[in-house]
């Protein structure tokens, strides 16, 4: 079975976490050497992005033009719970992301690394990776 589940604890309110090497060792006990790797987050607060992982000004960025397009408190918000701005930042980010597979690693640029975007923190959250050979 290529289905992987990974369970984090995300205590800022806000974070970017790399997690490009749990992909990997994923895909190391896959034995795949060509395919697919989806990359999968359940939920409606959280997503996944490729980005830049030279420079964590790139990520402090990306919160901050985050927070400034959705700040996290609006008065105008209607959402009850409180995490309107979270729903719209993942919903933006996106719930997952989609690699090649070749010889057996995983094709990313030299600056790029894969990210669970947390936008409504502290919280136990999950991510799946899937890898489809072919």
């Amino acid at each position: 079975m290529n289905l992987f589940e990974h369970h984090l604890m995300m205590k800022p309110r806000q974070a970017m976490l790399k997690i490009t090497d749990l992909i990997r060792k994923d895909l190391e006990e896959s034995k795949i050497k060509e395919g697919i790797a989806i990359i999968y987050c359940p939920h409606t607060t959280a997503g996944i992005t490729i980005n830049e992982n030279a420079d964590p000004d790139v990520v402090s960025d990306i919160i901050y033009g985050m927070e400034k397009v959705f700040p996290t408190s609006d008065t105008a918000y209607r959402h009850f719970e409180g995490n309107s701005h979270a729903h719209m930042k993942s919903s933006v980010v996106g719930a997952s992301a989609h690699l090649i597979i070749s010889k057996g690693a995983l094709i990313l640029g030299i600056w790029q690394d894969v990210y669970f975007c947390e936008f409504d923190g502290p919280r136990n959250r999950t991510f799946y990776v899937k890898l489809l050979e072919g």
